[in-house]
Order: structure tokens, then C-alpha cells, then sequence
């Protein structure tokens, strides 16, 4: 890090990009009317977490903060899965952030329930909290595996939560967050 002054990107690609191409292409050789729309449905949603996660990259590229960031990244271990839209590694702390590209007004009740209100229409929503939880616990498991012995395998667990953080980046600039009630 003493070399660095500025972000550096190791991993700038994303699988989103293929997954668009790959439903646009089922989309054009589709005759079903159901299964049409159903597709357009992802396409519209693959389209917006693109958009989305290009917003946050121009900013974190522009931050002028040394760093540096992976984007997209898949992790696999003994049957978990996560799939992490940035992994940004500073010189104290590593974090990771999940990115939503949400419409609509969102609030966090008591119980740290998600519900989106959009077009008169509420639907609770996957928390992305909850999804940054479970990120963590991948990684502190794949990196707890990585180490020798029980005592460097306590200090790391131990210390994990303070090298290592979730957050969430709502890339919508129009979505209106209201979490007076949410809790930590």
C-alpha cells in the first residue's frame, strides 16, 4: 500500500455482462408470449445491477483513495456459495460491498425486514444486510482454512470483524432510504 496513491482495479469484469447476453439472445429466439415477458423481466433486472455496479466502479476509480478493488467474485466452499459485487482491500480493513440498484422507497422495520414501495405496490425484498453477513461468513471460513495451526486460527477469528466489514451501496441516487426504525 505504501506504493499506491490511487484505487487500483485488479478485477473490472463482470459474469453480468455474459448473463445479458446469454438472455437476450433466449429472448429473441422465444415464441411464448409467458416465457417472453418472464424473460424480459430478468433482462430489465440484469440490466439495472449492470448499471448499478458501473456507478459504483466510476466512483470507487475516481475516489483517489489507495485501494484496491475486485469486482465480481464468486467463491465456492464446502457447499457455500457467495457472490460478491466488490471486494475492496484497504491497508487496515477490507470490505464488502453489495450493490443495489433499487427502485422504488425502501424501509428497514424494526425486525430489519426490507420492503420496497413502488407504483402503489409494496413486496418485502432479500435483505442485502443479510447478504453482506453471509459473504463474511464465506470468507472468514475460507480464510480461517487457509491458516496452520489452532492458536493463529483463534487470533484471526477473533480479530475478523475488525479487518473485515460489509456494506451496502444503494446505487439509485433516487431511491429514498427510511431506516429511523431499522436496527444496528
Amino acid at each position: 500500500f505504501d506504493k499506491i496513491k490511487e484505487p487500483v482495479i485488479l478485477k473490472e469484469d463482470s459474469t453480468a455482462t455474459q448473463q445479458l447476453a446469454e438472455l437476450e439472445q433466449l429472448f429473441a429466439n422465444e415464441t411464448d408470449p409467458k416465457t417472453k415477458t418472464m424473460l424480459e423481466t430478468d433482462i430489465v433486472a440484469v440490466r439495472a445491477g449492470i448499471y448499478g455496479e458501473n456507478i459504483i466502479l466510476y466512483e470507487l476509480k475516481n475516489s483517489h483513495m489507495p485501494m484496491y478493488v475486485l469486482h465480481d467474485l464468486y467463491l465456492e466452499y464446502e457447499g457455500f456459495t457467495a457472490q460478491i459485487d466488490f471486494l475492496i482491500l484497504t491497508r487496515k480493513c477490507q470490505f464488502v460491498v453489495e450493490c443495489k440498484n433499487l427502485y422504488g422507497n425502501i424501509t428497514v422495520n424494526n425486525a430489519g425486514d426490507f420492503i420496497r414501495q413502488a407504483g402503489g405496490k409494496k413486496e418485502g425484498i432479500y435483505s442485502p444486510v443479510t447478504q453482506g453477513t453471509r459473504h463474511l461468513e464465506l470468507i472468514k471460513k475460507l480464510r480461517i482454512a487457509q491458516r496452520g495451526n489452532v492458536i493463529t486460527k483463534t487470533i484471526f477469528e477473533r480479530g475478523f470483524y475488525d479487518m473485515y466489514r460489509s456494506v451496502v451501496v444503494l446505487a439509485n441516487p433516487k431511491t429514498v432510504l427510511d431506516a429511523k426504525y431499522a436496527p444496528k
